[in-house]
């Protein structure tokens, strides 16, 4: 991110002590910063069209988080980043399946968020592309989804149906933090939402087709707890 290219990221906080503190870390990185200290005040900014991601306090006095992601969600697909000191597995979930993008709970470090930012951003970005384009490159990885075929280095990859269903489900949305519940109601159905253990079988398999160090990968994160998602 550079001076020239600025992108403006709508804090909606009342804490004055985080906002001064994002506004300074955003825009010692090159980022536009407007603020707002009430929902009603952020929802009003956002739909004014001059910002290209919400950071979002989930705790407001005036409404609560949920109702700001759910009114954005009616008319925008515009990043959002929730700022919370909730930090129970359910508040997280609540969230994403509302249509947050990610979550970071409080107290958070200036990087990690930096990250978070990125990654939300770049996904917006490349959304259409993302839609549209059957061939995702990631790493030594290439994964075309109209001939549905994995390969790494050069080699083709075996991926069972299952194996395969799960990984194009998480590439549908690169960089974005995706529940296990998503995950559980699209791979198996609706009736596998509580089946965990599912889950952790299946990307430990691809993790070991994928990876190149399936204990430490750099493609297939786990959000313990709450989700996975697909870092290109």
């Amino acid at each position: 991110m550079t001076a020239n290219n600025r992108e403006t990221i709508l804090v909606v906080e009342d804490e004055p002590e985080i906002r001064r503190f994002l506004r300074l870390s955003l825009t010692e990185r090159g980022y536009s910063v407007i603020e707002a200290t009430k929902a009603e005040e952020g929802l009003k900014l956002a739909a004014e069209g001059n910002c290209n991601l919400i950071l979002l306090d989930i705790g407001l006095p005036d409404l609560s988080g949920m109702e700001v992601i759910k009114r954005v969600r009616a008319w925008s697909h515009m990043p959002i980043v929730i700022l919370s000191a909730r930090d129970q597995e359910a508040d997280k979930i609540a969230a994403l399946e509302a249509g947050a993008d990610d979550y970071v709970t409080k107290p958070f470090g200036v990087l990690e968020l930096i990250a978070r930012v990125k990654v939300a951003l770049r996904h917006a970005s490349n959304k259409a592309e993302t839609v549209e384009s059957a061939i995702v490159e990631a790493g030594d990885l290439l994964i075309d989804i109209s001939l549905s075929t994995v390969h790494k280095a050069g080699v083709d990859v075996h991926l069972t149906p299952t194996e395969y269903k799960l990984l194009v489900t998480l590439l549908k949305t690169p960089g974005k933090l995706v529940t296990q519940q998503h995950l559980l109601r699209e791979v198996w159905g609706p009736g596998y939402a509580k089946e965990g253990h599912y889950l952790r079988t299946y990307m430990g398999q691809l993790r070991h087709k994928l990876e190149d160090e399936p204990s430490q990968p750099k493609h297939l994160i786990t959000e313990p707890g709450v989700g996975y998602r697909f870092v290109p």
